[in-house]
């Protein structure tokens, strides 16, 4: 199935409605009062809450209503080795992304909400509203923020003098070659003045508020390995009308799928040329594959 831009735009105008008057006040409402009660998933920091659990609820409920035909996978209902996202019209969710915030009162989690089809994200919304910042787009369509359209200003493009968001994540197994160990070896690097000496990097806790700052430009990159689809889906298309790129977070990978759990995005404001020589250049500091 294929959708018009008027289409995904009138899809777009819905997600933003849905998140600002029904998913947003919840979030916001319950942050920080799951300090004790809360559960474990892969291990002891990869959280969840009932507010998790209950914000997918209403959000796939509200999507079926408005739109039955369309599939949904949402993060509380994955189930590994069989969810998989169809080539069809998809909505991938992530009910509260940043839940370790979420359940500490610290103001950057979010509920991401994109559209994936062909495998490929044509609509994105990401409502923060502890900050009351809002992002929304849609293919052809241009990037907003609090319906205000983002225009990244040109500047030039440069390892040395960038920010990136980096996370230390869920997988913290430390062993010599393990995914913990590159990052933390590919931190170093990046940080050391006999590296690529960056400017500096920030740990927002979100994937999804991590892509929307590399779209709003405030990032220049952002590199994870281990989230999923639904904490990129949304963010992607988003960065993408700012015009900026996802690609593979290990060396060589210009084209990735949604579901690839490595990433890589690069801000706009530049030329492409700049963005594949910033990716050669971060390549060059990493250590070796994530592997998930």
């Amino acid at each position: 199935m294929t959708l018009s831009q008027e289409q995904l735009k009138s899809i777009e105008n819905n997600i933003v409605q849905l998140l600002r008057e029904q998913v947003g006040p919840i979030i916001k409402e319950q942050s920080g009062k799951y300090l004790t009660v809360y559960d474990d998933k892969a291990n002891q920091v990869d959280l969840v809450t009932k507010s998790d659990k209950n914000i997918e609820f209403i959000i796939k409920g509200k999507l079926k209503e408005l739109y039955p035909d369309f599939l949904f996978v949402g993060e509380e209902e994955y189930v590994p080795g069989e969810t998989e996202i169809s080539r069809e019209p998809t909505f991938i969710v992530d009910p509260i992304d940043g839940t370790t915030n979420f359940i500490h009162g610290f103001p950057y989690s979010c509920c991401s909400i994109g559209l994936a089809v062909g495998g490929k994200s044509v609509m994105g919304a990401i409502f923060n509203p502890h900050l009351d910042q809002l992002f929304h787009a849609s293919k052809g369509n241009g990037a907003y923020v609090n319906d205000q359209k983002i225009d990244v200003a040109n500047r030039p493009l440069t390892l040395q003098k960038s920010v990136f968001g980096l996370e230390g994540g869920a997988d913290r197994a430390d062993s010599p070659g393990s995914n913990f160990d590159i990052k933390m070896a590919t931190y170093k690097n990046l940080l050391s003045d006999k590296g690529g000496f960056i400017h500096g990097f920030r740990s927002l806790g979100s994937a999804a508020m991590n892509v929307c700052y590399t779209a709003l430009g405030i990032f220049d990159g952002y590199w994870e390995g281990g989230c999923w689809a639904w904490d990129v889906c949304a963010g992607w298309c988003i960065l993408e009308e700012c015009g900026g790129v996802m690609i593979g977070g290990n060396k060589g990978e210009w084209e990735i799928g949604i579901d690839r759990r490595v990433y890589f995005a690069i801000r706009g404001g530049c030329s492409k040329e700049e963005q594949k020589q910033f990716a050669q250049d971060f390549w060059n500091q990493t250590t070796g594959d994530l592997k998930y």
